[in-house]
């Protein structure tokens, strides 16, 4: 199986990063195969404006094309998710549409970016992508990780641990069964 990890951050002092690089950090641990796309190190011109260099998304889509399932990562920002997910989201179908997809938030408040996590999963639905039920809230996120992107406190390891529990077995249901009805 192979994740791919969506983060959905391009802000010089983002915090939501060290989440992103946390689960692939845990993920690899597991033994899965895992590509983060990093969108400030890979960034997408506005969708639908002619005369951007749009080298980058090609690319990107080959990243999440091949990926299995997808963990789509963001802070919080006016109570949604990040303006440089929704742009990315919005050039892809396709490399979304069946695969199961999970939601991490983060903010600077105790709220964890719930609002941003459920309207992300209706997106995802309507991408034709399977979300997982299952959310992935880190609050505080500025008092969360270190400089090495490690938590500071036991029960954000504990809830990642649970979170990717819950997206593994998800991811690998699903994945079996697309394979066992031979869908694309």
């Amino acid at each position: 199986m192979k994740i791919t990890i969506l983060a959905g951050s391009v802000r010089k002092e983002r915090q939501s990063y060290s989440l992103a690089h946390y689960l692939q950090v845990q993920l690899v641990k597991r033994g899965i195969q895992v590509e983060l796309i990093d969108l400030a190190k890979t960034p997408l011109p506005i969708f639908g404006q002619e005369g951007n260099n749009e080298s980058n998304v090609k690319l990107v889509g080959e990243q999440l094309q091949q990926g299995d399932a997808i963990i789509l990562v963001t802070p919080e920002y006016q109570g949604s998710f990040s303006g440089v997910l929704k742009n990315a989201l919005d050039y892809y179908w396709e490399e979304f549409n069946k695969k199961p997809i999970g939601v991490a938030t983060a903010s600077a408040g105790k709220m964890a970016g719930i609002n941003a996590s459920t309207q992300l999963q209706h997106v995802v639905l309507s991408l034709g992508g399977y979300a997982l039920p299952k959310k992935l809230l880190i609050p505080e996120v500025h008092k969360a990780f270190n400089s090495s992107s490690l938590p500071l406190k036991d029960t954000i390891s504990e809830a990642v641990e649970k979170y990717l529990n819950e997206f593994l077995w998800f991811s690998e249901a699903v994945t079996a069964k697309k394979n066992e009805m031979n869908i694309v």
